[in-house]
């Protein structure tokens, strides 16, 4: 009886990283999303290998301290220890930080186990000379699994607080001269029985076009004539 066919492995959380500006793991996430089915030992050196990287970019960017003989463990918790788990506008949730603060214990373990099956288990560790236990797909699938989790996780905190945010939406409120001089222009558009100004229909119906004829009102000053009533309707 042939085997079920399985879908390819990825790393979501780890491609995300990447396009986020974590390129240089980009041949860590090729390597465990092959190694899940074609060498699961080796997995499970590439899944530690692709978290230690992450923390030590992480804690680069953010001037953090650390010394390069830092094992994995340590490296993780130095970086979780100067992420910010909230964001700004919930910093004195107390109860939800003590929440996180377990979570990000539970990660913390995780992480420990993902060391050990990768010295126990690894396909290129160092060790005693004695015969490894082989894992199969699955084991190898947990660990890679998990480490995609962490290094999305951990990128997408460090990204949190330098992040700048967007720049608030125009308000249509806030243009009231430019508005009253297109609809002295224009006219006001109307449909049957129904009346709408027209520097409202150009804000909802054509954004980009209002920002632009908003640009050139203000360039040429409060007294400059709004646009054409031909050319706004065209």
């Amino acid at each position: 009886m042939t085997a079920p066919a399985t879908s390819a492995f990825v790393m979501h959380g780890a491609r995300e990283a990447m396009t986020a500006g974590l390129s240089h793991i980009e041949e860590h996430v090729k390597g465990v999303e092959q190694a899940v089915s074609a060498n699961p030992g080796l997995a499970f050196d590439l899944a530690k290998t692709l978290i230690e990287s992450t923390c030590r970019v992480i804690l680069r960017e953010r001037s953090v301290a650390f010394a390069e003989t830092d094992d994995l463990p340590k490296l993780f918790k130095t970086a979780t220890q100067n992420l910010p788990l909230l964001p700004a506008t919930a910093s004195a949730a107390t109860e939800v930080r003590k929440s996180l603060a377990q979570t990000l214990s539970g990660l913390g373990t995780a992480v420990q186990g993902i060391c050990e099956l990768r010295n126990q288990c690894g396909f290129a560790s160092h060790g005693s000379g004695a015969a490894r236990p082989v894992m199969e797909s699955v084991q190898a699938l947990l660990a890679a699994e998990t480490a995609d989790a962490i290094v999305g996780f951990l990128h997408r905190m460090h990204r949190q607080d330098r992040t700048p945010p967007a720049p608030p939406a125009p308000s249509f409120e806030d243009s009231d001269d430019f508005n009253l001089a297109l609809d002295e222009e224009v006219g006001p558009i109307q449909i049957r029985e129904i009346e709408f100004r027209a520097s409202e229909v150009l804000f909802q119906m054509e954004p980009e076009t209002y920002r632009i004829y908003l640009a050139e009102f203000e360039d040429n000053g409060a007294d400059a004539t709004a646009p054409d009533a031909e050319e706004t309707q065209s």
